[in-house]
């Protein structure tokens, strides 16, 4: 027997007797109305599977816009879709252009220390991560639909390209391998993203949950920490694991070479970072204090190295860079050879993780300013920068959160910031590079720990553990597995748990009794409404969910446990004996 989406306002059911028992409600509704169900249509196979791919691959119908119009306008139209660009280029004025140059501005002092530390962090030359800053934000804001989103180098993809490398290749050994898998793993890495875009199967990096991502995020960002602290206590000889039991031991085991010279200037600039970030979140429209910071402290640390050079032989410091634009690199894509496999994986698992993050990034400010970014055609453009970068010196680069929160607050409105920034850092490479030589890694590693520690987010583990106990376990265990495993791993079992719960979810549908509202013909879930009140002799289950194979044995099961369970309770309080079940199937929209 169903029951209609208001919970039914009468139930006629037969009892042993063959007579028939009424529920009537206690207000007057209007006669119950019949109407007839039209069949569909018929169609034959072929545009049932046409229709069936369309809903799969298309929701968004992304042709419509093409429907009669001639061909001059299909063409403009197809070059607005393909590049973004030209969708706004027609409109730019000069008010919009004075805010895209304060916000790239602001976005490049932040992006300049940033890159040089990420690049560390990944084990890479220091002048890869400019490199990574010029190339990639000129080709999205040509590609890209987000405004705000800055583009640049990001701390976790950095780490895991870092790790899983290093595993197996040393930079100090064999820099030409390492920089040759580097570029090969972003290569990959844009292969995979703009194919997902291209074939439009985004709904793939949909697999990592956000709690998953909390737990991720929460034990890279640890690791990334503690990794940093050979750098504030100017520890030489470190280890090149990144669990934290290998790390910890490295640190304490090491004590003979801590330098007091690191760790005072070290905790000093950390300090002042967390200060200023501290004042930006205080007061957002202190943004800039937080933005400068970093490059405020290069410019600082590098003037009182450079004074005290002949006083400071323990701390050590960047060295030349080489001036002058990306070089190409195409000629070191390592496609043949026995770590083909290492770079493939790499770039599978760090293209996954960057393109992750910078759309969650881009959706986040496009909601802020109410405007739509398509997730396709933004896996596209993240992947088409990340191949032009592999074969112009880059390496896997993303939207960033911290950099496209500057260019946020500092007022950008298009694109156009991201080329902005681009410039400055052109300029940076053609002119400024022998001002880092004295620059010492100490503030790097200050700028590191600044940076990830916003990806520590316990107040929404906090929320976890009060909304969902099966969310927050799968945040622990991606926490625990980042933290005690290896990152690589780490992320495999997030998406591990993601996958398991959506099993869960699809193979075990929720079921609820039903109870009626006094003085209504509407009927809801007993646990939540305390009013509601059993019908006597009758039990009224809702499933929410589709019926099919995975779930029907559980689904038979489950009904049969609440028989077994109303049974029970009308026997131990005296109650008019069970005659029969209801099933509400509202939910249920396939069997």
């Amino acid at each position: 027997m169903g029951v209609n989406s208001n919970r039914v306002e009468h139930l006629l059911a037969c009892n042993n007797n063959g007579s028939s028992i009424k529920i009537q409600a206690e207000i007057q509704m209007p006669p119950l109305e019949i109407h007839k169900v039209r069949l569909p249509p018929e169609r034959t196979t072929l545009q049932k599977l046409r229709h069936r791919l369309s809903e799969i691959f298309f929701p968004d119908d992304p042709l419509y816009r093409f429907k009669n119009q001639t061909r001059l306008m299909k063409l403009l139209l197809a070059l607005q879709y393909l590049f973004p660009i030209f969708q706004w280029a027609s409109h730019y004025n000069l008010t919009l252009l004075r805010s895209d140059i304060i916000s790239g501005l602001t976005i490049a002092s932040l992006a300049i220390p940033q890159g040089i530390s990420y690049a560390k962090l990944a084990n890479l030359p220091p002048i890869v991560g400019l490199y990574s800053s010029f190339v990639p934000p000129l080709i999205y804001s040509l590609l890209g639909s987000s405004r705000h989103l800055g583009v640049g180098p990001v701390s976790i993809a950095s780490l895991v390209m870092g790790s899983m490398l290093s595993e197996t290749v040393s930079y100090s050994q064999d820099p030409i391998l390492y920089l040759k898998l580097a570029f090969t793993a972003t290569f990959f890495a844009g292969l995979f993203q703009s194919s997902l875009g291209i074939l439009r199967l985004g709904f793939v990096i949909d697999f990592l949950s956000k709690a998953t991502l909390v737990g991720f995020m929460a034990g890279a960002a640890i690791i990334v920490s503690l990794q940093q602290l050979k750098g504030l206590l100017g520890i030489v000889h470190f280890t090149n694991k990144m669990q934290i039991t290998p790390v910890l031991i490295s640190v304490f085991k090491q004590r003979d070479e801590w330098s007091w010279q690191n760790f005072l200037l070290g905790f000093g600039f950390l300090a002042f970072l967390l200060t200023t970030r501290h004042i930006s979140l205080k007061k957002p429209k202190l943004f800039w204090v937080s933005a400068a910071a970093p490059l405020t402290s290069v410019i600082l640390s590098t003037i009182l190295v450079f004074i005290l050079r002949n006083k400071t032989h323990k701390i050590a410091i960047i060295g030349e860079l080489p001036k002058g634009l990306n070089p190409p690199s195409s000629n070191m894509l390592y496609f043949n050879g026995p770590y083909l496999a290492l770079a493939i994986k790499t770039g599978l698992v760090t293209g996954i993780l960057s393109l992750t993050e910078g759309i969650a990034v881009g959706r986040t400010f496009a909601a802020l300013k109410n405007y739509q970014v398509d997730g396709n055609k933004e896996m596209m453009a993240i992947g088409l920068m990340n191949i032009a970068g592999s074969c112009s010196s880059c390496y896997v680069t993303t939207g960033s959160f911290s950099r496209s929160a500057v260019n946020y607050n500092a007022g950008a409105q298009t694109a156009i910031s991201n080329i902005i920034m681009a410039s400055a850092v052109l300029v940076t490479l053609l002119f400024l590079m022998p001002l880092f030589y004295y620059t010492p890694n100490v503030v790097l590693a200050a700028i590191i720990i600044t940076a990830v520690v916003g990806l520590i987010d316990y107040q929404a583990a906090y929320k976890l553990w009060k909304v969902d106990k099966l969310d927050f376990l799968a945040c622990l265990c991606s926490f625990f597995g980042v933290l005690f495993i290896s990152v690589p791993l780490g992320l495999g079992i997030a998406v591990a748990i993601s996958v398991f719960k959506i099993l869960l979810h699809v193979s075990r549908p929720n079921t609820l009794v039903l109870g009626n509202i006094p003085g209504t013909p509407i009927f809801h879930n007993l646990n939540q409404y305390r009013e509601a009140l059993r019908i006597p002799s009758f039990i009224i289950l809702a499933v929410e969910s589709p019926i099919y194979f995975a779930n029907s044995t559980y689904l038979q099961e489950r009904i049969l446990r609440w028989v077994r369970e109303e049974e029970e309770r009308v026997k131990v309080n005296n109650e008019s004996t069970l005659k029969c079940i209801v099933l509400d199937m509202t939910g249920t929209y396939f069997i």
